[in-house]
């Protein structure tokens, strides 16, 4: 049987994938992925994902408080999505998922350094928190 595209490409060079798309990960098995904010937001809104936000919300809430207002709770909901949807896709690839930093912060190198520690730290958490699942991370632009 002939291989597909696909299969063909794989032969000259690694696959990595650019979405947020759980699904499209788990069909084509990319080897790396990279995800971003814009990403998320796309794949967040599809209604297969809704249980990775409603739990990601529920924490942040808990995390903060009940006093917390809705736009705090909001903003750190997505600052976690990221990070669960790149452990949703670490379970599924062999490789590594590059989760990129808030593009707004392109000219604030200091805000652009801060929010790369802070997701290094949440799946540096997200290991030590799971007893049988390796997660690999690194900042943007790293090998």
């Amino acid at each position: 049987m002939p291989k597909s595209l696909l299969e063909q490409l794989r032969n000259y060079t690694v696959v990595v994938a650019d979405t947020g798309d759980i699904e499209a990960m788990e069909q084509f098995r990319p080897q790396d992925a990279t995800t971003n904010p814009s990403l998320i937001t796309t794949a967040a809104q599809m209604p297969h994902y809704q249980p990775i936000v409603d739990g990601v919300l529920v924490d942040a809430r808990k995390e903060l408080g009940e006093g917390a207002s809705d736009k705090d709770v909001a903003n750190l909901a997505f600052q976690r999505l990221a990070i669960e949807f790149g452990k949703k896709i670490l379970a599924i690839i062999p490789g590594r998922v590059s989760t990129e930093v808030d593009a707004r912060l392109s000219y604030d190198t200091e805000a652009t350094i801060t929010q790369a520690h802070n997701i290094i730290d949440l799946y540096q958490k997200a290991e030590s928190d799971a007893s049988a699942c390796s997660l690999r991370s690194h900042p943007p632009g790293a090998a």
